[in-house]
């Protein structure tokens, strides 16, 4: 693993947000001043087929990066905002619908936020 991916893999995993490649960008400056942006998405895209983030994709926005542990995901319709949450996990009820296994499933809750709502 290169040192850009390590260190992309650490912001990621100590992060508590969701962060798209111009912020992991960014923050990777910050003490990698010589780092470029082709850097950090050549190494998110290879980190990402390593197993070793995910990728969230959702319309309209551009995608962020996440940590690989099993969590699910709320998103706000109007803002955008993405947060984690914890619900149970769907794996043998899916396969059991399917009649076989699956590999990984993505779920993301769209609502309205709290501050969406008060706005409303």
């Amino acid at each position: 693993m290169s040192k850009y991916a390590k260190l992309l893999l650490e912001l990621i995993n100590r992060s508590g947000s969701h962060m798209t490649a111009e912020q992991l960008f960014l923050e990777l400056k910050k003490t990698e001043p010589k780092v470029v942006q082709a850097t950090v998405y050549n190494n998110l895209n290879a980190l990402c087929q390593e197993g070793m983030i995910r990728r969230l994709s959702i319309a309209g926005s551009p995608d962020r990066y996440d940590k690989i542990q099993k969590h699910d995901h709320l998103v706000c319709k109007k803002c955008g905002a993405l947060s984690d949450i914890s619900l149970e996990d769907l794996t043998e009820k899916l396969e059991k619908q399917l009649g076989g296994s699956i590999l990984s499933y993505d779920l993301k809750v769209f609502y309205l936020c709290p501050k969406c709502r008060e706005e409303k």
